[in-house]
């Protein structure tokens, strides 16, 4: 279901660059201050904050030693294909396709998220499958559609390089490269990726940083578009798995998401909820990529999610899933979804 950007989206009307501008008054103030969040089903969420980055210098050795390894297709089968390759720094660590190109030219089913600002998070992968960096950074190179290369074979290629034995030496004072220390600068140099955004400057204290529209649209985020029913806390994200109806069950794209991994029937087509930051650059959109635009995003959300109904041959299939009842039609107007746009445009 390729969602397209709507037509003659309307900018910051009069009426609604007034609201924004009354509403600036209050959001100027306090976050504690801020009017209430709404949330579909009154469900807990955590408020907005400025993030907490990690403190770690670009001259720490061993975050010299992840980067060095990120661009270097020797962690590869075919000697083509690096983290790079899906992860492009001018793309915010993204790749801007709708799913990832891996060795020889195979494609891969989901879309490549970007690895800014993920030093807190609890869990990778759209399903979940990685519990922690240092296992994340590894997972791509045994992928046989990725860099489909075996950990082996990629430290005997390493320790038979002796630049590569002389880093290593360096940052983990070790003469033999093992499976702990190359997962260690890999996910020291990810940890290390971050950029502050307009809405972080906008939260630590320079309120001019969004126009009434955009200000408008915070306060539609966080109201009577609920986003903040997943979307919360400094991360705009609750780390959870919610099934929004885009499993595409018995269809081209089909994905059944966190049930691979679990094998629970509650779980088919659930995936994890990614974080908002970086949004705006980070097109095309979902699981699958086949969301050009933020506006489409928008529009799915406004419409309650995708709900599809089983054909005749999943009528009675236990796993046909159902779309989560967190979702339900917003009634946001053009206006309104215009601003929410504006707004995600700002993180």
């Amino acid at each position: 279901m390729q969602q397209t950007e709507p037509t003659n989206v309307p900018e910051c009307g009069p009426q609604i660059c007034t609201q924004g501008a009354a509403l600036r008054a209050v959001y100027d103030g306090p976050i504690a201050g801020w009017p209430t969040v709404q949330t579909s089903e009154d469900t807990p969420f955590e408020e907005m904050a400025p993030l907490e980055r990690p403190a770690l210098s670009s001259q720490d050795l061993e975050v010299q030693l992840g980067e060095y390894l990120f661009f270097d297709p020797i962690l590869s089968d075919s000697g083509q294909i690096a983290c790079a390759s899906c992860h492009n720094p001018d793309l915010a660590f993204a790749d801007g396709i709708r799913s990832a190109i891996g060795d020889r030219r195979q494609s891969g089913p989901r879309n490549s998220p970007t690895l800014l600002d993920k030093a807190n998070q609890p869990h990778f992968m759209w399903d979940g499958s990685s519990d922690s960096f240092e296992h994340q950074a590894l997972l791509p190179i045994e992928n046989p559609v990725e860099m489909a290369s075996d950990i082996e074979s990629v430290l005997q290629r390493l320790n038979a390089d002796e630049t590569y034995r002389s880093r290593f030496q360096n940052a983990f004072q070790t003469t033999q490269i093992g499976i702990s220390e190359l997962s260690s600068a890999l996910s020291a140099y990810q940890r290390a990726l971050t950029r502050r955004s307009r809405f972080d400057r906008f939260l630590e204290g320079e309120r001019g940083r969004l126009n009434d529209q955009e200000v408008f649209g915070l306060h539609v985020f966080r109201t009577s578009a609920r986003c903040m029913t997943c979307h919360s806390g400094p991360r705009f994200t609750d780390d959870q798995f919610h099934n929004i109806g885009l499993h595409y069950y018995g269809r081209r794209f089909q994905d059944l998401g966190r049930y691979e991994i679990t094998n629970n029937a509650e779980d088919v087509g659930a995936f994890r909820t990614p974080s908002l930051r970086h949004v705006s650059r980070t097109a095309p959109y979902m699981h699958n990529g086949l969301f050009p635009s933020l506006a489409g995003i928008v529009n799915l959300y406004n419409a309650g999610g995708a709900r599809p109904r089983p054909r005749a041959e999943f009528a009675d299939d236990p796993l046909f899933p159902e779309t989560t009842d967190l979702l339900s039609e917003l009634d946001l107007s053009p206006e309104e979804r215009a601003a929410l746009v504006a707004f995600l445009e700002t993180l």
